[in-house]
């Protein structure tokens, strides 16, 4: 996507150095290594791109604390900064946060997750389509006449974070019907050991030999799944699903340990951002930027950006993150992993 708006006093087929923007970055948390790995640096450097250096990005993460991101929210504001780019830890308790900002001329980017409150802006993946792409993933990894005859564990994410019931809709509409769900958690807060104790009551409720399968939302959950199921005793291991492309959980899939991830590509999520903040501040139209509209359960018409993930498995892990350069292959192949890395031709 390529942004094209002229400050004042710009020219035809360029822009003039425009005056200093403070854009406000506010990321949920740490416990995926996506948003400080990528996320932030993505952001950053497109920032700096589109506004050739002069514009100051002011960065706070919550650390998974909803309390936390909205006293971030208010002193963004008292900073006056021109736009704000919020990843909400919670969707709902960072409303008042988002009017508060409107309220004060702020104009307002959800990121990654559909803040509610009057905000200006979203970009996120097609997050939906993310639960189907790992649905059916599971489902071809099962089989379906195995599916029915064994139980299929679900590992939803949090139920603060619009996206987790995005993703589990998704997988449902793919999955309901051709296996048996023997259980089904919303993992508090997306951690991973909340995810372990889960599968841990999951196999002692259902029994080990029963389990066929695991979904589960994204690569964080999925270690602490397959550790459980490792504790157990359970082997071989049943097919678990992650997202996010974490270099764990890509290092998992080498080993056959998880069977696959969703790649979503950070590049052009953080580029979309930094577009709509910059656009917004500079109070330019974002009609073209935007691929559709998007109803939040407090603002109807969000203009919006929405991206394809990308189903990741042992068969094309070269052909995606090691060809877009998410990680090289040194990264990946530890010398315990060289064997495994050998055998996939990385």
């Amino acid at each position: 996507m390529a942004l094209s708006l002229t400050s004042c006093g710009g020219s035809e087929g360029g822009r003039s150095e425009p005056e200093k923007l403070r854009i406000g970055l506010l990321l949920p948390e740490d416990q995926a290594a996506r948003y400080e790995k990528f996320d932030r640096p993505l952001i950053e450097k497109e920032i700096a791109r589109l506004t050739f250096g002069k514009a100051e990005v002011v960065y706070a993460n919550a650390k998974q604390n909803a309390a936390t991101q909205n006293a971030q929210v208010d002193t963004m504001i008292s900073g006056k900064v021109d736009a704000l780019i919020i990843g909400a830890v919670d969707s709902k308790a960072i409303a008042g946060a988002v009017k508060r900002a409107k309220d004060a001329g702020i104009p307002v980017v959800a990121y990654d997750r559909l803040a509610e409150g009057p905000i200006d802006a979203y970009t996120s993946f097609d997050n939906e389509d993310v639960g189907k792409i790992q649905g059916n993933a599971l489902l071809e990894a099962v089989g379906n006449k195995t599916a029915k005859d064994g139980r299929i564990i679900m590992m939803n994410g949090s139920v603060t974070d619009p996206n987790a019931a995005l993703f589990k809709s998704g997988a449902h509409s793919v999955l309901d019907g051709k296996v048996n769900i023997g259980k089904e958690y919303d993992t508090v807060e997306w951690k991973p050991q909340n995810a372990n104790t889960n599968m841990t009551a999951a196999l002692s409720a259902i029994g080990k030999d029963k389990v066929v399968g695991v979904y589960s939302a994204n690569d964080g959950m999925a270690g602490g799944i397959i550790a459980a199921l490792k504790a157990a005793g359970v082997s071989p291991l049943p097919p678990v699903t992650g997202q996010d492309a974490e270099l764990a959980g890509v290092q998992r899939i080498v080993t056959g340990e998880q069977f696959m991830t969703v790649y979503k590509p950070y590049g052009p999520e953080a580029n979309a951002a930094a577009e709509l903040a910059i656009a917004l501040a500079e109070g330019a139209r974002i009609d073209e930027l935007i691929n559709q509209l998007v109803d939040s359960p407090t603002t109807e018409n969000v203009p919006s950006i929405l991206l394809p993930g990308i189903s990741v498995t042992r068969a094309n892990l070269r052909a995606t993150v090691v060809l877009d350069g998410v990680y090289t292959t040194d990264e990946i192949c530890t010398h315990a992993l060289r064997p495994a890395c050998e055998e996939l031709g990385l």
